[in-house]
């Protein structure tokens, strides 16, 4: 059985970063933050796997 992949809200990612809403929209903007997905009602959502993959390439990069 697998596990569901969490989906995370944008204040549960800056948490986790440790960054401002700004930064993280700006980086949305300029294609440096990971993949989210708009839900029906607008708001946006980062898949857990999605954010791990993103520091472990961030990782790799350095």
């Amino acid at each position: 059985m697998t596990k569901r992949d969490e989906l995370l809200t944008v204040a549960q990612v800056l948490d986790e970063l440790g960054v401002s809403r700004r930064t993280f929209y700006r980086w949305r903007e300029i294609g440096k933050a990971p993949k989210g997905i708009r839900l029906p009602n607008g708001e946006l959502r980062i898949y857990r796997s999605d954010l791990d993959a993103w520091l472990e390439s961030l990782r790799s990069a350095a």
